[in-house]
């Protein structure tokens, strides 16, 4: 919990942060008490909240290590959040030391954090940016100055597109990322869909993302998800829930996975 609800200068601890609020759900400690009683309310609509907040997590860092094991030693991963354990360059060093990574975030806290976490570590940096401005990312001093876009990369955009409205921006901000990556590199993706929500639950939870800092949550089709990914090669085994995507272990019985509710689907592709 952030300090007894203190607050870093130009942050409101009254509006509810998506970032400290998953990090409530991923059993942290930098969260207001807004952040907590939106995402309760969240557990309330969809119970296995936690459980996909976790399971997205640990996608992430199963994504990063298969990218590390096919050679890919640059990582650039937007809407980073607060960091926690297994970090992308965490998991990324114990396949490729020294290899590079970029953490871009536009939450003020996340980035006060995440500089601070990462001060000593001249193979990361970290940069304030938005993905709904993809151009400026790319272009960005820091990140062209830490990153060899003339090698293959990753680019991590890992449970944030579900907070672009516009399907047709979310669409450009992809394809803007994926042409400036060479060939050999790999777009990790991970999205929030209904699963087996009904309507008006889901416009519920529509209801308490309107009142954080992100404004909103978009869940999307299969169909929609897939799309993002269009020509390029999708790894085995190809767009899955999270929980189902390369599992260290065999994949929970469904029947014994706990609460239903809200689904995340992820995703690695290879840029040809």
């Amino acid at each position: 919990m952030m300090g007894q609800e203190r607050a870093p200068a130009g942050v409101d601890p009254n509006v509810p942060s998506v970032a400290r609020m998953y990090d409530f759900l991923l059993g942290g400690k930098d969260h207001f008490r807004s952040d907590r009683e939106a995402a309760a309310r969240i557990i309330q609509l969809s119970p296995n909240a936690r459980e996909i907040a976790q399971a997205n997590r640990a996608f992430l860092g199963r994504a990063v290590r298969v990218a590390a094991e096919d050679g890919i030693d640059q990582f650039l991963d937007l809407g980073t959040g607060l960091p926690t354990q297994e970090n992308v360059h965490q998991v990324a060093a114990r396949v490729s030391p020294g290899a590079r990574v970029v953490y871009v975030d536009h939450d003020p806290i996340v980035l006060v954090h995440a500089r601070a976490l990462l001060a000593e570590t001249s193979d990361t940096v970290v940069v304030a940016g938005d993905m709904r401005d993809p151009k400026a990312i790319l272009g960005h001093p820091d990140v062209t100055g830490h990153l060899d876009f003339d090698r293959p990369l990753a680019v991590l955009m890992v449970a944030v597109l579900h907070f672009i409205p516009d399907d047709d921006q979310a669409q450009v901000i992809v394809r803007t990322i994926r042409e400036s990556l060479p060939s050999g590199s790999h777009l990790i993706i991970s999205h929030v869909t209904v699963g087996e929500l009904d309507s008006a639950v889901v416009g519920e939870g529509r209801d308490v993302y309107r009142r954080t800092s992100a404004g909103n949550v978009t869940p999307r089709t299969r169909e929609q998800i897939t799309g993002f990914f269009e020509g390029l090669e999708m790894l085995e085994p190809g767009l899955v829930s999270s929980n189902a995507w390369r599992p260290d272990a065999a994949p929970l019985d469904p029947a014994l996975s706990g609460p239903s509710g809200a689904e995340i689907l992820c995703g690695v592709a290879r840029v040809p």
